[in-house]
């Protein structure tokens, strides 16, 4: 015999017992879990911190608008087309920013959507 030490495999007849059962995440998510619920406040969460974002991005536009006029006074007589220009962008150049942030509202939150379920899916 060399001073080397065999080489022993040590095995259990009961390597199905060590596992545990996988249960899908959607599982989990439909039966209300504690683990479901993390992750169903995880989505809810993104959802609002980007609800937040543009509305907060829309708001500071359309409130902008009256300190832009305030702190350019030429701007408040400008005409365009003849009208006045304050009016021209209160009327019809606010409501496509408003489109501009509903699309991106949708486009992000279909995004985070994706997201999360190909994480649920991975699971």
């Amino acid at each position: 015999m060399t001073g080397k030490p065999r080489r022993v495999v040590v095995t259990s007849p009961r390597t199905a017992a060590a596992r545990r059962p996988r249960h899908p995440l959607t599982r989990e998510i439909d039966e209300q879990t504690r683990l479901g619920e993390v992750y169903m406040r995880s989505l809810v969460r993104t959802q609002f911190r980007l609800a937040l974002f543009v509305c907060t991005l829309l708001a500071c536009l359309v409130g902008g608008l009256p300190l832009l006029f305030l702190l350019v006074p030429d701007l408040r007589s400008a005409q365009l087309l003849g009208l006045p220009l304050p009016w021209v962008v209160l009327a019809g150049l606010i409501y496509p920013a408003f489109i501009a942030g509903a699309w991106l509202y949708v486009w992000q939150a279909e995004r985070n959507e994706r997201d999360f379920a190909d994480l649920v899916e991975r699971q």
